[in-house]
């Protein structure tokens, strides 16, 4: 299969990248743009084989990452010091694997609470959404939005409404203290009766743990 360069991918009059800034900025959300190295960038845009016309290949050329909420939500690029892990490694893109892919299923960003969202490539009927691994409900559901609606919804969406059962007073605090690649471990967990953001006790885990629940949800 021949694969696109780099050249052909960079769409230099139809690049997206600015739009996204623009819708950023104009959003009510907070956020931290991480840079990329550009050898990362490259690759990372040449392994997706996707232009940098659409939301997700300019992100993944002119990003390391996107942080959002005081770190509550990490939008994945092309990798940074302050992100665990990049598209191309989450989805096993990469020479080097910081998890095992979910099949059918591209892992765009991930959340705190040990959520994640991923683009349905083929697991879901390729839909061409994005879906979200509810770590409440412990299920993979729908958020009816494609990438870019995704990057719109995280710009200026309700998301104190869609973690509300997630969040506890002083969160904002707690979140900021996450190391790259631990989220928050909730007790009693978030899937029981008596857990939930405000109930119960809370203290970092490894992403890894969380992913792990994720990805065997997805594959029974």
């Amino acid at each position: 299969m021949h694969l696109l360069s780099v050249a052909e991918l960079v769409d230099v009059e139809n690049h997206a990248w600015e739009e996204i800034r623009e819708l950023l900025s104009q959003g009510s959300r907070t956020y931290r743009l991480e840079a990329a190295e550009a050898e990362h960038a490259v690759q990372t845009l040449v392994r997706l084989q996707v232009s940098t016309k659409s939301y997700l290949g300019a992100i993944a050329y002119e990003t390391g990452g996107i942080v959002f909420e005081h770190g509550w939500l990490t939008l994945l690029g092309a990798g940074a010091d302050g992100i665990f892990g990049s598209l191309a490694s989450w989805n096993g893109l990469g020479d080097a694997e910081d998890t095992v892919p979910l099949p059918g299923i591209l892992i765009v960003a991930y959340d705190a609470a040990g959520g994640f969202f991923g683009l349905d490539t083929g697991r879901f009927g390729q839909t061409g959404h994005i879906y979200y691994y509810a770590p409440d409900a412990q299920e993979w559901e729908t958020t009816e939005l494609t990438y870019s609606g995704f990057i719109g919804w995280l710009a200026e969406g309700d998301l104190d409404l869609f973690y509300e059962t997630f969040r506890w007073e002083g969160w904002e605090e707690e979140v900021q203290q996450l190391e790259p690649g631990q989220v928050m471990g909730y007790y009693p967990p978030l899937w029981t009766k008596e857990g939930s953001g405000s109930a119960s006790s809370k203290a970092p885990v490894s992403i890894l743990e969380a992913w792990h629940l994720a990805k065997s949800v997805g594959t029974e």
